[in-house]
């Protein structure tokens, strides 16, 4: 009954949060964390670093010590060979801690910005390849499998990576949306709610926990 009673006040916080401003509301499901991090490392190239988040989020949902059953690690889902390559460019050669977020990060980005060049400039199909390996997508363009456009990103061969594309795209848009394009994220409150962040938080990790 306590629990239920708690729900029905965190509801009708956040309509009422919905209804006095959205964005702030839905920043709650598309938060962004190592800005820090992301800023540096996307300074130095042309990657948008909500790009970047959109990567992290799909990735790994922001957890540094996130690890695939394929051994990818960290962050931006590193394999062990693809950032030992991508050391050894940078003149890295200290040991390689992925679950180091500013390692993982920089590592990441470097990797997404030589995608990028070797696709001249096709961020659609560099993040096919970040997915599904640069050997595939090379083969799939020159074997016409798929033309490398978002208007035919169903035409992918690998589903894995077909619906990996998909979904960054879908929260690069949705980042774009709720932080108005503007870098770093401004993290908003409502003034006549100055507790609804906390409430809400709270609310969202208990909810988490018991429908697991």
């Amino acid at each position: 009954m306590h629990y239920r009673k708690g729900l029905f006040s965190i509801l009708i916080i956040a309509v009422t949060a919905g209804l006095l401003n959205w964005q702030v509301f839905l920043r709650w499901f598309y938060p962004i964390e190592y800005v820090t991090e992301i800023s540096r490392y996307t300074q130095s190239s042309s990657l948008d670093p909500y790009l970047v988040a959109s990567i992290i989020r799909v990735e790994s949902n922001f957890q540094p010590t996130a690890r695939s059953p394929k051994g990818a690690t960290g962050l931006m889902q590193l394999m062990p060979e693809t950032a030992a390559w991508v050391a050894a460019r940078i003149g890295l050669n200290d040991e390689l801690d992925l679950a180091v977020p500013d390692l993982n990060i920089r590592l990441g980005c470097w990797y997404l910005d030589s995608l990028r060049e070797e696709f001249a400039g096709n961020l659609i199909v560099a993040l096919a390849a970040y997915n599904g390996g640069r050997g595939n997508v090379n083969r799939w363009l020159a074997e016409k499998r798929w033309d490398g456009r978002i208007e035919t990103v169903d035409n992918i061969p690998f589903l894995e990576t077909r619906l990996y594309v998909q979904r960054v795209l879908g929260v690069y848009s949705w980042y774009l949306r709720l932080y108005s394009g503007n870098w770093p994220p401004a993290y908003l409150t409502i003034p006549v709610l100055p507790d609804l962040s906390r409430r809400f938080a709270l609310w969202f990790k208990k909810a988490r926990l018991i429908l697991r």
